[in-house]
């Protein structure tokens, strides 16, 4: 886990060992392989193909980069690979890990700078 982007109005008093920075609008995710910026965060709007990290539907309120697919950067082995808010319709992520905002806040409070999250 590297660190937590939150949403100022969403943020709950958030309690975590990682390092926290709050968005701002024009914040996003480069997920174009094939540009220089490939799994990183960039400034929008941007030219390539990005997901806006600032989402109406607020499943992005909370956010945890998890290095996945960062030290090295592998094109195309994956980008935007989060920990964040579950859609409360039930519906899936596109291969992010998502939990309740109850569960999000117990689950931060454990979590520091070398908390690693295996998936199964």
């Amino acid at each position: 886990m590297r660190r937590i982007l939150a949403r100022r109005d969403s943020s709950w008093g958030l309690r975590s060992g990682l390092p926290l920075r709050f968005m701002a609008g024009d914040d996003g995710w480069c997920d174009a392989a094939e540009d220089r910026n490939y799994n990183r965060f960039v400034k929008l709007p941007y030219p390539a193909s990005h997901e806006e990290l600032w989402r109406q539907d607020h499943l992005y309120d909370v956010v945890v980069i998890l290095g996945h697919n960062d030290l090295p950067r592998i094109r195309g082995f994956g980008s935007a690979v989060f920990f964040h808010l579950t859609d409360p319709e039930g519906g899936p992520t596109a291969g992010c890990i998502a939990v309740t905002a109850r569960d999000m806040r117990k689950i931060l409070q454990l979590c520091g700078p070398n908390t690693r999250i295996k998936v199964w």
